[in-house]
């Protein structure tokens, strides 16, 4: 069965968008093949710095064939309308028509078998759509062109069944009435690439997807962008072993120089001894996010005088011009890492903080000094709250945090901001637990970040999320859709991490009324803004966004969302931990016979007390008549009630969530009895009102505990 090969060959791709774009090709090309009725088998895509290629094999020798029918005019209609429609359907005689019977009479019909389009016409008009409607996340045009793609695109490759396909690609689509196209102006499909740029960039011509990819790994490019990660991380570990170090581990820097090179060399380089006195994460910054070199450990684990980096070309010195330069490259680096070293350390971190006043943190929310006095004022609340937290020590960590970002190196490296105002901290003699909580602040930047576990670390880290949070939300800057421009959410997972690893007791509504309190007059607005909030003890908006990311952290963890909702459904819960034992406890009851049959007895009398209450016009809510009570199911169940609700609501006061669902577990049997024995809707009014409170009851009993209409399944 016919194989369709595409290559769309282009000047270098960045390597950050890359693994999207492949994806987005194989999506493209599942849809428009659908929508053309082609069915095919496996459809692979890949990418290199240079080329993005697309494979499909099992396709059809041509489209399906379609039956078109239409109906045409009534039977007696006039002759102009039915030579009108013969005409049309390219017939001579009304004779070659088909007369049927409808509901509006009977009509002529004609069907007509449409042929479908042999696969090398059929795929072409296929690829034009794939291209049409392909999407970057940054584009660009080139010469005088109006097609936009991510670079100039110079080549395109495509072959079907062995054969070249033979289309053109205006590249001047929207300007053909301003500039009339010239050869420059059209990319002609063909079925010829280039290999590797600089060791075999000779074209040569492919006549399927076996013979492409063997005459690539000819040309010194290895297509799979798998197969290229292994073969860098296989190239590193061996280098670094034949050296006696061992690689520092760096995936995500392995990803992007995958995007990098289409043949990977791997080369050692040196690091000047000089420079080794340097902190181990200004070496390895300089290293990593400058020039993507990777770095080695002796076997002590300390950072070894040596660099790995990965190079795109073969050359006949082994790669020795190359490390050189590389090494002179560093070595300027190195200096000026070295430069602002010695500086920085010539200065207290604390005479840095008042130059914060001159760095905006936001327009509304005032200077960055501005944020660090209000953390710091934050900070003496929050300590109160975290055990073994010295709220002198937090204060003076909160007052530093942010005064490295007034220093040379991090001028420089802006990676390095709080791992520098840690050492600086450190030299100018400030206790450890100081260092460590600059350090730390900005901690958990992502769900794979370590999280601060000291407690003058912990306070810091929260302080300063809560400040930002509470201030963008004061300013109506909350997110909005896919849009989170102050990363308002990630800031939240990490208030929430901090207070769940470290099993903080931490009232969040009492935390962010401080925090909008400690705004202060320059902040009139923000406060009169939530004022009634603040009076009642709670902030909303923010407590609602918060329960929205734990339900998203949670459901990551394979907790139940729809648990979380029934336990903040309840209103006032600002305990994380306390909330988690709740839901921990309510998931736990839900698994056994007895929570499972009472969720569905509340539903039945949630269901009952609602549909009579709205057909009544009333509410049952009162508490029942004790001398209403005709049956034992009745009586049993009333008193069932009372004691769940009084041994519920003890244990609930005890934070024993565990001791309170199996006090409700206690409700299965009068429920059971009173639904299989008891008519609610009797004729008797007064004992059918009576009936309705004592379900009612079920349902306030049960929500005392978790809102159960919350619950799915």
């Amino acid at each position: 069965m016919p194989e369709l090969l595409l290559e769309l060959f282009t000047e270098e791709i960045p390597a950050r968008m890359q693994a999207r774009a492949a994806e987005e090709l194989r999506r493209l090309a599942i849809e428009k093949l659908a929508a053309a009725q082609l069915r095919h088998g496996e459809a692979r895509a890949f990418v290199t710095p240079r080329r993005l290629t697309l494979v499909v094999d099992g396709l059809p020798e041509a489209q399906p064939d379609v039956s078109e029918e239409r109906r045409g005019p009534r039977v007696g209609a006039p002759s102009k309308a039915i030579e009108g429609f013969l005409k049309s359907v390219g017939l001579n005689s009304i004779d070659q028509c088909e007369i049927r019977r409808t509901e509006k009479g009977d009509f002529y019909f004609t069907s007509s078998l449409i042929k479908g389009l042999p696969i090398q016409r059929a795929i072409v008009e296929v690829l034009d759509e794939i291209i049409e409607d392909f999407s970057w996340p940054k584009s660009m045009r080139w010469g005088n062109n109006s097609f936009r793609w991510v670079r100039p695109l110079r080549n395109i490759l495509a072959v079907v069944d062995g054969e070249a396909l033979t289309f053109e690609l205006d590249l001047k689509r929207d300007l053909k009435s301003i500039i009339e196209p010239t050869d420059q102006d059209k990319l002609i499909a063909n079925n010829k690439t280039f290999g590797h740029r600089f060791l075999a960039p000779a074209r040569f011509a492919v006549t399927g997807f076996a013979d492409y990819a063997e005459k690539l790994r000819g040309a010194y490019v290895i297509l799979d962008p798998a197969a290229r990660r292994q073969k860098i991380a296989d190239d590193l570990r061996l280098m670094a072993h034949g050296e006696g170090l061992r690689l520092k581990e760096d995936p995500a820097l392995l990803d992007e120089v995958t995007g990098l090179v289409e043949f990977p060399v791997v080369l050692s380089g040196a690091i000047d001894p000089a420079f080794m006195a340097l902190p181990p994460e200004v070496l390895t910054t300089a290293m990593r996010a400058h020039q993507k070199y990777f770095a080695c450990l002796d076997k002590a684990g300390r950072l070894a005088p040596r660099f790995l980096v990965i190079a795109n070309n073969l050359t006949r010195d082994g790669g020795a011009a190359i490390v050189a330069g590389n090494e002179r490259v560093l070595r300027a680096r190195l200096s000026d890492a070295q430069f602002f070293w010695d500086q920085d350390r010539k200065t207290r971190l604390e005479s840095r903080v008042e130059k914060l006043g001159e760095r905006v943190f936001h327009a509304k929310l005032g200077t960055v000094l501005d944020k660090v006095r209000r953390v710091e004022a934050l900070s003496e609340t929050i300590a109160a709250f975290v055990p073994g937290a010295d709220a002198a020590l937090a204060k003076r960590a909160a007052r530093l945090a942010k005064a490295d970002l007034s220093t040379g190196m991090v001028g420089e490296f802006p990676e390095l901001q709080g791992v520098m105002g840690r050492y600086y901290a450190l030299h100018d003699g400030e206790p450890p637990e100081i260092a460590d909580a600059i350090a730390e602040h900005y901690s958990p930047l992502g769900p794979s970040d370590r999280c601060p576990g000291a407690p003058v670390s912990i306070v810091a880290a929260l302080a300063d999320k809560i400040d930002t949070l509470v201030g963008f939300f004061a300013i109506d800057e909350k997110p909005t859709g896919s849009k989170d421009p102050y990363a308002l959410r990630r800031a939240a997972l990490g208030v929430i991490r901090l207070v769940i690893e470290n099993k903080l007791r931490l009232p969040l509504a009492r935390a962010f009324g401080a925090a909008f309190m400690i705004f202060g007059d320059a902040f009139k607005a923000a406060r009169a803004a939530f004022r009634a909030e603040l009076e009642a003890g709670n902030v909303g908006s923010l407590l609602d966004f918060f329960a929205d990311r734990l339900k998203v952290h949670l459901r990551e963890q394979g907790v139940r969302h729809d648990l979380i909702a029934a336990v903040f459904a309840l209103g006032g819960e600002d305990d994380l931990v306390r909330l988690l034992a709740r839901v921990a406890a309510l998931e736990a009851f839900l698994k056994t016979e007895d929570g499972a049959n009472l969720l569905v007895a509340y539903r039945r009398a949630s269901n009952i007390v609602r549909i009579e209450e709205k057909k009544d016009g009333r509410s049952y809510a009162e508490a029942p008549d004790v001398e209403l009570l005709r049956t034992g199911e009745e009586r049993a169940l009333a008193e069932r009630l009372a004691e769940v609700e009084r041994l519920s609501a003890a244990a609930l006061d005890m934070e024993e969530f565990g001791v309170a669902m199996a006090a409700l577990a206690r409700l299965r049997r009068p429920v059971d009895e009173f639904f299989n024995h008891v008519t609610v809707n009797c004729e008797d009014g007064a004992l059918r009102a009576n009936r309705l409170r004592l379900l009612s009851q079920i349902r306030a009993t049960l929500n005392r505990v978790a809102d159960f209409s919350q619950i799915e399944g």
